[in-house]
Order: C-alpha cells, then sequence, then structure tokens
C-alpha cells in the first residue's frame, strides 16, 4: 500500500497533500515527494532546508503512513533536534509519537544504552565531561610515567579525540617515532580506555566509536537497529566526520533509504574533524542517488547574494549551484576602510548607531562577526563607551560553572559510584579535611589491590598510611554516600537532592571560601538552579530518572557557544566569531578584519595555500545578512605592540566593485550620523 502511495504522489509531485506543500517551490517539493533510494538534498544558505526536511517527515507520516518508528532524523545539536522535533509533532500530532529525531550523540546512547554488555560494560555507563576527561587522562600519564611538563595532558586528549573521530582504536594506532605527543599518546591511549572502562564510564567520542563498533561485530544488533530505521535523513551532512558517516552507512546499508542535507559551501568545522567530501562524494558512494539543489534564498537580498556567489565560485573543489533571490538587489554592500582596529571600532558602532535608528531595528538585530575571538576586545570597548548593550557568544556555559559541577558530581556518583572523577571532585567538597595527600594513598590502595575507589573508602581502616582522625572522616564520608544512595529513588527527585545540598551545607561552604556576598548569592543560585532543572525535568518527563537527567546534561555538551543568549530574549548587539555565527541570522551584519592572516587566517594559509575552507567561513558570513552587510578592514594592527601594515584579504577582492560602497563610516563621509540626528539619537537613549 505504500508503495502505491508513493507512486501516485511522485506522479504529481506539485500536487497539494493534506501536509500542505504549496508553500514549497518546485525543487523544495520535488525533496519532499522523493521517497525511496539515496537522496541528496544541496541546501544552500537560507534556502529553507528545515522546512523541508520537516515537510518530508509529516508527508512520510500523514500521506504515506510509514509509521513514526520507523524514522529516524540526526542533527547536530539539541536546539536544532528540539526545533526539528516540535514542527514534526505540531504538524503530525500523535502521529508523531514514535519518531526518533535526535543528534548524532543522543543516537549512540541509545543504540549503547541497548547493547554495551556487548562491550563489557554495565547499561548505566557514565558520560565523562571534558574536566572528567582530564582527571583520567592524567592518571594514565603518571602511570605511563610520562612527564606532564613535556608532553601536556590535555594535548593527547586532543590527540586521542581524533583518533577515537577517525574510529582508530588503541591497538591500531602506530605512532610517527619521530613525534613526541604521538608516541606519548600510544602509550596513554590504551591505559585511558582500560580505565574508563573501570570506572564505567566513556568519553564523548566513544559514544559514536563505540556504536560503530558494535554494529560492526554483532550482526544481530545490526539487524535490529536497521530494521527499526527504514527511512533515514540526515541534517548538516557536510559536518559529519568518519564515525558519523560510518554509523550512518551502516544503518542505511540494508534499505538503502537514505536522505542527507547539507551545503559543502559551509563546510567550516574541518579542525574537529569534519570531512567536506562526506558530502561531496555522496552521489559517487549510493548509485542511483538522486540529487536535488535548493538554491532560492529566502533570507538575504541579491547584492549580498551575488558577494556570496562570487567567493565561493573561486573554491575549485566544489558542487557548482548559485544563490538566487525573487527579492530584489537591496542595498550595496558597505566597505569601511580603517586606519586601526580602534578606528575600524569606531566607525562600526557609529555606524551600528545609525542603522539602528533609522531602521527602528532592536539591537538583537545587528551582529559584528570577526574571525578571531581576540578581535572583539575594540568593539567590546566602544559599545560600553557608547552604553550600547551586547552579548560575546562564547562565555561559561551554565553546566561548566564549578559549583555547578560540583553539585552534579554528588547525582553522578549517586546514579554510579564506579564513576571515580566525580567521586573524587566531591570527596572534600564541602571541604571536610580530606587532603590531596590521603586522596593520593586512597587511589593508590585502590589500584594495588584492584579495588574500586568507593569500596575503597568503606574499607580505608585497612590502609596504614592514613591517620586514624582522616580515616574516620573517609569513613563517615562513605557511609553518609552508602546511606544517600540506598534510599535514592526516582520519584520526587529534586527534593531528594533538596534535602542533600541542605544536608552538606553547600550554601555555608560558598559564603565561607568566596568571602564575597554578592558572588556567593549567584553561585548559591546556581546550585539552586540544578535543584530546578532536575524538578521540572522530571514533572515534564514520564519514567523519569536519574540516568536520563545525568545523560541529558552530557549530551549538552555537543551544542555549540551560538546557542546561548539569542533564545532568552537578549536585546543585545550580538558579538561572535564565524564559527559561531553558522545557522543564524541578522537583518545587518559587521564582517570585520577583512585582511590577509585575519580572513583567511595566517594558520590556515600555512596548512591549505587554497584556503578553501576559509573562504567557506568568509561565505557562511556574508550569507548570514538579511538586509545589510557592511565589510571592514584596517591598514595597520597591533601586534605585541607593534603596528603593523595590513593587506586587504584576498576574499574581498573577489568581490565585484559594483556591489560595494567604499563611502561608509568615516566622520566625513555621507554615511556619517547627522548632527541633528545624532542629537535625537541620544536624547532617545537617556529618555531610556
Amino acid at each position: 500500500m505504500h508503495e502505491i502511495q508513493k507512486q501516485n504522489c511522485l506522479s504529481s509531485p506539485l500536487r497539494a497533500t493534506p501536509c500542505d506543500m504549496k508553500k514549497l517551490n518546485p525543487p523544495q517539493q520535488r525533496a519532499v515527494n522523493t521517497v525511496d533510494g539515496p537522496l541528496l538534498i544541496l541546501a544552500g544558505a537560507g534556502s529553507g532546508k528545515t522546512q523541508v526536511i520537516t515537510t518530508r517527515i509529516v508527508h512520510f507520516l500523514k500521506n504515506l503512513h510509514i509509521p513514526a518508528k520507523n524514522i529516524l532524523a540526526v542533527t547536530f545539536t539539541n536546539k536544532a533536534a528540539r526545533e526539528m522535533n516540535e514542527r514534526v509533532h505540531s504538524m503530525a500530532g500523535s502521529l508523531a509519537k514514535d519518531i526518533i529525531i535526535s543528534t548524532f550523540h543522543s543516537l549512540g546512547v541509545r543504540i549503547l544504552r541497548r547493547d554495551i554488555r556487548s562491550l563489557g560494560f554495565k547499561a548505566n555507563f557514565s558520560i565523562y565531561s571534558t574536566s572528567d576527561q582530564a582527571g583520567v587522562i592524567r592518571q594514565a600519564v603518571r602511570e605511563r610515567d610520562i612527564d606532564p611538563k613535556k608532553i601536556d595532558p590535555d594535548r593527547i586528549l586532543w590527540k586521542i579525540s581524533g583518533l577515537k573521530n577517525r574510529l582508530i582504536a588503541p591497538k591500531a594506532f602506530t605512532p610517527d617515532r619521530n613525534d613526541p605527543l604521538e608516541i606519548a599518546t600510544a602509550a596513554v591511549y590504551p591505559r585511558y580506555q582500560e580505565l574508563l572502562k573501570g570506572f564505567n564510564a566513556i568519553d564523548f567520542d566513544d559514544i559514536i566509536m563505540l556504536s560503530v563498533h558494535l554494529l560492526q561485530t554483532a550482526p544481530a544488533i545490526l539487524e535490529h537497529w536497521q530494521q527499526r530505521f527504514r527511512y533515514i535523513m540526515v541534517d548538516e551532512y557536510q559536518d559529519t566526520n568518519a564515525s558519523q558517516y560510518l554509523l550512518i552507512s551502516l544503518l542505511a546499508q540494508k534499505h538503502g533509504n537514505i536522505c542527507v542535507v547539507g551545503d559543502d559551501d559551509q563546510s567550516i568545522y574541518g579542525w574537529r574533524g569534519a570531512e567536506v567530501q562526506n558530502i561531496l562524494n555522496f552521489a559517487k558512494d549510493h548509485p542511483g542517488c538522486v540529487t536535488i539543489k535548493l538554491e532560492q534564498n529566502f533570507r538575504s537580498t541579491g547584492a549580498i547574494l551575488d558577494a556570496a556567489n562570487s567567493v565561493i565560485k573561486n573554491n575549485k573543489v566544489r558542487t557548482d549551484k548559485a544563490l538566487w533571490t525573487a527579492d530584489g538587489k537591496g542595498r550595496e554592500i558597505d566597505l569601511i576602510v580603517a586606519e586601526s582596529e580602534e578606528d575600524e571600532a569606531s566607525k562600526v558602532v557609529e555606524q551600528i548607531m545609525l542603522e539602528q535608528y533609522r531602521e527602528k531595528l532592536r539591537w538583537a538585530d545587528l551582529a559584528i562577526l570577526y574571525r578571531s575571538n581576540a578581535q572583539s576586545r575594540a568593539f567590546e570597548e566602544k559599545l560600553r563607551l557608547e552604553r550600547i548593550p551586547y552579548i560575546v557568544i562564547g562565555g561559561q556555559q551554565f553546566y561548566e560553572r564549578k559549583e555547578v559541577k560540583d553539585a552534579i558530581a554528588y547525582l553522578k556518583v549517586i546514579d554510579n559510584p564506579s564513576d571515580e572523577a566525580s567521586l573524587l571532585r566531591i570527596i572534600n567538597f564541602p571541604r571536610r579535611g580530606i587532603g590531596d595527600t590521603t586522596m593520593i594513598k586512597l587511589n593508590q590502595w585502590s589500584m594495588n589491590n584492584d579495588v574500586p575507589l568507593f569500596e575503597t573508602l568503606g574499607r580505608v581502616g585497612e590502609i596504614e598510611e592514613i591517620s586514624p582522625s582522616c580515616r574516620k572522616t573517609v569513613l563517615g564520608f562513605h557511609t553518609m554516600m552508602k546511606e544517600i544512595m540506598t534510599g535514592f529513588t526516582n520519584f520526587n527527585m529534586g527534593a531528594q537532592v533538596n534535602t542533600l545540598f541542605n544536608r552538606l551545607r553547600i550554601e555555608d561552604e560558598l559564603y565561607r571560601t568566596l568571602n564575597d556576598a554578592p558572588q556567593a548569592r549567584k553561585r548559591i543560585e546556581n546550585i539552586e538552579q540544578v535543584v530546578n532543572s532536575l524538578a521540572a525535568y522530571e514533572a515534564a518527563t514520564p519514567r523519569a530518572t536519574l540516568s536520563a537527567f545525568l545523560e541529558r546534561i552530557s549530551l549538552m555538551d555537543e551544542d555549540k557557544p551560538a546557542e546561548d543568549g539569542k533564545e532568552h530574549g537578549t536585546n543585545a548587539v550580538t558579538l561572535m566569531s564565524l564559527h559561531s555565527s553558522k545557522g543564524l541570522e541578522f537583518s545587518h551584519v559587521w564582517l570585520v578584519g577583512m585582511e590577509e592572516n585575519l580572513l583567511p587566517h595566517k594558520r590556515s594559509i600555512e596548512e591549505d595555500p587554497t584556503v578553501a575552507e576559509e573562504r567557506r567561513l568568509c561565505y557562511v558570513g556574508i550569507t548570514r545578512a538579511r538586509k545589510f552587510l557592511t565589510i571592514s578592514r584596517c591598514m595597520t594592527r597591533r601586534k605585541y605592540g607593534a603596528v603593523v601594515e595590513q593587506k586587504p584579504s584576498r576574499f574581498l577582492a573577489e568581490i565585484p566593485g559594483h556591489l560595494l560602497n567604499g563611502s561608509a563610516g568615516g566622520a566625513d563621509s555621507e554615511t556619517a550620523v547627522p548632527i541633528d540626528l545624532a542629537e535625537d539619537f541620544f536624547a532617545r537613549m537617556l529618555g531610556e
């Protein structure tokens, strides 16, 4: 029956259906109606890809009656997955009940929770955060007699992460014998994995690597998931790395119904393992693939799109496509040429004030984008001087704050006593007199006797090197935690945790150690938010468990910082890096620092003379703008205190001159703020 319905739908691709496709253009409708086999949707910036994906899913559910449990949609961030879920459920209602729309890592966790026992782990494994990993890697480095002053453990961890993303297991890694870092990594990597397994824990990179290993080595497990996911859709496919590519390939190989959506021109994460070749080679890897290009842009003006197309066409290895709009050319792109970075900031902020006033824009409609975070200083200083509200994207995340991580560590130990990184974090928080020397002796005894650390705390009386008073303190902590674990239930968890934190007197600890009441109150409020978050999760989630709550927190680590700030309704100018800006859009964008060795970055020029990824980064920046775009560059910059001449970026030379208005921003230019307009502006500011 599904086949008949699919054929009818395909024979009349422009026909409106119960999930109304009248608002889609012909290529979008074709993408929705192409059901079976491999499908590559090349979706240019602002071409409505999310609407296409969600409409396609709803079409499958409502028109083709494909069971929701047989559909899998995968994207990269929790925010994107959440928004897609909300759209699909609002359009399809109860038909979408069993659908899985998730991130790659959430999908991997789902696979591992069901079958990780096959790999020798328990089902309640912990997912270690970056700080948790740091403790494990340092232990492995110590055990391998590597001097951390010569080889930074964090660099070893970074190297291991890269190996895992390429699915290179410890035994398969052959180091370069002339590279001390690789030699150290080869020694530490196997022990690091052994320690993780001993703690019944995995790190973030293990999620995909172990999922792939399971599917490759257990045919029955692979068959289960292939039967479950008969129709697979992957968003932002250009950002997939080797492990994510293989995971999706394994799941899709039986039925072959795989649809990937992406844009090779927006592949900007090569530095963290993304492989643009995955999307460039998709049609070759999947014979019979249908390719559909979404080139109509619904975001930007014609001038902005012409500039973007003119830049990106200089990349030699890419799919041929060009964005266009039906909404007209719009205003020329403004070009600011400044003497220095301070002059650049002054001219940009001057223009920001003018545009905000003239166009009656909210501050949140305006954004300054830069290649390097260090560029923000001058703009921040000028914005502060003019009392313009701004937000710098990339600040510390809530769950990365120390007091929050301390509180979460208690929950992790309650859930998984084998989580030794969390146990070591809380054993002396709040301070109870268990010092570093005692902890080292406990850890050493644990390793020498092959006894889990938590069990070691209960047997502290057997460790003669520890003083009687310290033994008593350690045993008291162990008894308290064991009592809490025994009595903890997955019912009314927020109240239980609140009681625990009160019992621990964390509030008193923060006031005592900080000696700064306002700062202490802020941190106490953060602790309170941990309780609130757990209680809210429990209220909104049927069959809520502490394990699932902690898993949810761990998976938040994959979200890019760009998702902060905007959804909280902050009316402020946004300052952010080009990498963080992907997926966002603003009415007016200032793309600053368009200079050689900055954009493109010096390091990228050295690594790749074609600067293909840097050009894609520039393309992404240009296409963030809806109505107005300003590009700025400096003739000089200070480096280590010295004034250095700057050359214009090669990307600036790739934009046709007729698209640029080069008189923008100067005090003597036509766009400078008139005196009467400036007086009105500041009067309104004072009135606010």
